[in-house]
């Protein structure tokens, strides 16, 4: 099998197709016939985002490249293009995995210059998408993470996560770990044609009741929405007070982000499902940065008013975690923010 030229070194094994472990029984874990698995070496695990980011945290790990959900307006599909790959169908069917993950966090976090600084999982490509029921990767970080007592966060919009719950429950009871699902509407016919790869929001919503009955803090990115399509005040509504009810402990809105290389792709599968929505993008995403900053403002005026009608609490300011020398109560007490994630990290 021939491999496209890309930045990392191919690992040494059966052509890129998976060998490891079966996910037979796992919560979202399907075989997917079509998709090629890439296996390669990474020389790191821990990004560092640059200080100059927006993000909201400084180190991240993503264990994969490339995701099977398949969403139509997943940010990170223009880092494929820098692997030398396409951003429409190679993004959803040749995924990048990097075989040695766990081996290397678990080195760099024994690295003398690590301050144990807090993780971020899924602000890229989701943690969770069905290559992990194969691979185990996410689960290999986690265990990791949880051994070394460093603080870590994921976002996913994967019910597999739940398969985690016997790792992720003692974290989260530490104070190490809280988790944010992407639950962008209830609209299954929406959500289907958007992202049709990815749990539905039905199995979303039970994973966040799992989640929280679990006693892991878990809170929801309703993300992105789509202007048109998902973004009426009685869709919002129904959205917030479903996952109100399931227990969410924050809520954040978060409008659809039309980036340079993400627009091109958008745009032609948005002319085919909702031609008459093309007029009103064009004036809303004039910008090139691809921000409807006007639109954001007034559904997180919506959405907060919604919260408070509902009784849901505004959530603590971001605390930055360092790892503890020993438990701390502090540190076991503290709230963890959606501020952390509350970007646009929906892909």
């Amino acid at each position: 099998m021939e491999h496209p030229t890309i930045r990392w070194r191919l690992a040494d094994d059966d052509g890129g197709q998976p060998t490891l472990e079966p996910g037979d029984g796992v919560p979202g874990w399907r075989e997917l016939p079509g998709v090629e698995y890439l296996h390669v070496q990474a020389r790191s695990i821990i990004s560092e985002v640059p200080t100059a980011s927006r993000m909201p945290f400084r180190y991240t790990i993503n264990p994969y490249r490339g995701c099977a959900h398949a969403c139509t307006y997943c940010f990170a599909r223009p880092t494929h293009a820098y692997l030398g790959l396409d951003t429409a169908r190679d993004f959803e069917s040749r995924i990048v995995v990097k075989v040695n993950a766990v081996e290397r966090l678990r080195a760099e976090l024994r690295a003398p210059r690590w301050a144990g600084e807090t993780i971020a999982l899924g602000t890229n490509t989701d943690p969770y998408q069905p290559a992990e029921g194969r691979y185990r990767l996410t689960r290999g970080i986690v265990g990791a993470l949880v051994e070394a007592k460093n603080p870590f966060s994921i976002l996913t919009k994967s019910s597999m996560i739940q398969r985690d719950i016997d790792l992720l429950a003692p974290a989260a009871e530490a104070g190490l770990f809280r988790a944010a699902l992407s639950i962008g509407t209830l609209d299954e016919a929406v959500a289907r044609a958007s992202e049709p790869g990815a749990a539905s929001p039905a199995a979303r919503l039970e994973t966040l009741r799992r989640l929280v009955a679990a006693g892991i803090p878990t809170s929801v990115l309703v993300a992105p929405i789509l202007p048109g399509m998902s973004d009426a005040p009685v869709q919002l509504e129904e959205t917030v007070r479903a996952c109100i009810e399931a227990g969410a402990s924050a809520i954040t809105p978060i409008v659809l982000h039309l980036r340079p290389g993400v627009r091109e792709l958008y745009e032609p599968w948005l002319a085919e499902v909702r031609p008459d929505l093309i007029d009103r993008y064009q004036r809303m995403y004039q910008r090139r940065s691809g921000y409807a900053h006007e639109h954001q403002a007034r559904i997180s005026a919506q959405v907060q008013t919604l919260c408070d009608d509902l009784g849901l609490a505004r959530p603590a300011t971001w605390l930055r975690v360092r790892r503890p020398v020993a438990p701390s109560p502090a540190i076991a007490a503290a709230r963890w923010s959606l501020e952390q994630l509350a970007l646009d990290l929906t892909g």
